[in-house]
């Protein structure tokens, strides 16, 4: 592969002539700018990437860690990320964790390596000891509430918006009301059960850990919990479903079951997502696309950590 010596002999000029010349540098004469120009066509001079990399000292790649990329929730988030990466000349590198510790380990030390400029972790599977180890690496930014560590995060209150939906339910007449959940492990899971908690506290009803539905990400996993509702004695009325894509097949399934929606069955989904609008479901909107830009900036803009609460809405549709 021709080097940038070899292209000054073949010019027949200095190598800093040369390097001048590939980084567009104006202090070079038109006749020797020429030479140069001709002899990178003559040889098909592919510069080092790398090598450039290393003199500028970034990558101008971002890695983004999801756990899932055929998820709705994740597609719009990287929806967002791609928008400000394609506006600020980046690339994205995706990781797929599977919600596998070692995966995200993976990608955290290619922060260490200076392989990428930035983390941002759409989900998180490693604990916080393991993320801050790689904090002096670089920018490592989450997509959850951070406040009072060391990492940035674009993040929704899921504690304060459960509450409130919560709320909602209860005004509506409703006391027998469950939830879903993608899995029971991470920190917005956390604070939903502990505001599901409070509220059945604070309105003096009682807690009933058989309405919780684990691990519902997708529109089959409606299904199942159709399918355990019918099993219960005392089934709930209304239910907080995390995903609209979980709603909605909820909704076709009940249909198919003859239980009828709002009135048998209370629903309230998450996201906002065209599927909610279709099929006229109550949901809590999530501007998912602007936080995925959010996310971004807060990768390559060297303002310290930052935190940015992103407020959400109630749609309200045929559902409750």
């Amino acid at each position: 592969m021709t080097n940038i010596r070899e292209l000054a002999k073949i010019a027949g000029v200095s190598v800093s002539t040369v390097s001048r010349v590939l980084n567009n540098h104006p202090y070079v004469s038109e006749e020797k700018r020429n030479a140069v120009l001709a002899a990178i066509k003559e040889s098909n001079y592919q510069p080092n990437i790398n090598a450039i990399h290393l003199s500028l000292g970034k990558t101008f790649l971002i890695g983004v860690v999801v756990p899932f990329i055929d998820h709705p929730y994740f597609a719009l988030l990287l929806k967002g990320l791609a928008i400000e990466a394609l506006e600020h000349n980046y690339k994205l590198v995706l990781i797929q964790s599977n919600y596998e510790e070692v995966r995200e380990l993976d990608a955290l030390k290619m922060l260490k390596q200076k392989q990428i400029d930035a983390l941002i972790i759409c989900s998180r599977i490693c604990g916080w000891s393991t993320i801050e180890e790689f904090t002096p690496f670089g920018p490592i930014v989450l997509c959850e509430d951070t406040r009072g560590k060391d990492v940035s995060s674009t993040y929704v209150d899921h504690y304060k918006t459960f509450i409130f939906a919560l709320e909602y339910l209860f005004q509506k007449g409703h006391r027998k009301i469950g939830y879903s959940i993608g899995r029971n492990t991470g920190s917005n899971s956390k604070f939903r059960g502990m505001a599901f908690k409070d509220f059945a506290k604070d309105f003096q009803l009682p807690y009933e850990p058989d309405y919780i539905f684990e691990e519902c990400l997708y529109f089959e996993d409606g299904e199942r919990v159709i399918s355990r509702i019918k099993q219960m004695a005392d089934p709930p009325t209304a239910l907080l479903i995390t995903s609209d894509d979980v709603a909605a097949g909820i909704v076709t399934c009940a249909q198919q079951q003859n239980i009828s929606i709002p009135d048998d069955l209370a629903l309230i989904g998450f996201n906002n997502q065209p599927i909610a609008k279709m099929m006229n479901i109550t949901t809590i909107e999530i501007p998912l696309v602007e936080m995925g830009r959010k996310l971004f900036l807060q990768g390559i803009v060297e303002t310290g950590v930052t935190y940015q609460e992103i407020p959400v809405k109630l749609i309200e549709r045929q559902t409750v």
